[in-house]
């Protein structure tokens, strides 16, 4: 059984070994020649006015997740509805198990007002 998937742990370890070499072969080869101006923050060519490093809103971290929660839930929700007829009924409860979990944390979302825009 495990000599099935030998020749794919050689693939992986050859594989990561090629990276890990360029990896370092062209850390070791580079030139380091820091300079002021290769310090700046790159911004299109235009010199960058005020503090270039601010930090993010969280909010917009809150609507990726939000996006991936909705992305993930149709990643499972599709495959189930194709198969729909040959899963029975047990499939379906679980299913509307999983769309209320999903659904209560929307709603907490939303109730929290994590769901508005900034202004």
């Amino acid at each position: 059984m495990i000599s099935n998937y030998l020749p794919l742990l050689v693939i992986a370890v050859l594989s990561s070994g090629v990276i890990m070499a360029a990896l370092g072969l062209s850390h070791r080869i580079t030139p380091r020649r820091p300079t002021p101006e290769k310090e700046q923050p790159y911004e299109c060519g235009e010199t960058p006015i005020g503090d270039t490093h601010r930090p993010w809103e969280v909010q917009y971290y809150i609507y990726v997740l939000i996006f991936l929660v909705f992305a993930i839930e149709v990643v499972f929700l599709v495959p189930w509805a194709v198969e729909f007829r040959a899963l029975g009924g047990w499939a379906f409860f679980e299913m509307m198990l999983f769309m209320a979990i999903l659904l209560i944390g929307w709603l907490y979302a939303w109730r929290e007002g994590l769901l508005r825009w900034l202004r």
